[in-house]
């Protein structure tokens, strides 16, 4: 792995070594992965939501080819 070095604000660092402390995270570079993870994961969803909505549009003009969200 390749080290990187961020700056965080107090509040931020004292969040990820409170989530440190309770177990959630052995330690603060596990925490910042798994938060790096969630937000890539969440980007992929709001990507695949927005190709559905587009998808969904389309079905309207084409409703042989797809079905529209609002027809699920």
């Amino acid at each position: 792995m390749t080290n990187v070095n961020i700056r965080l604000s107090p509040s931020e660092l004292e969040m990820i070594d409170r989530l440190v402390k309770e177990g959630r995270f052995t330690s603060r570079s596990d925490a910042i992965r798994m938060m790096v993870s969630v937000f890539e994961e969440r980007e992929k969803t709001r990507e695949f939501y927005t190709m559905l909505k587009q998808r969904s549009r389309e079905a309207k003009t084409s409703p042989k080819k797809l079905v529209s969200l609002d027809d699920l």
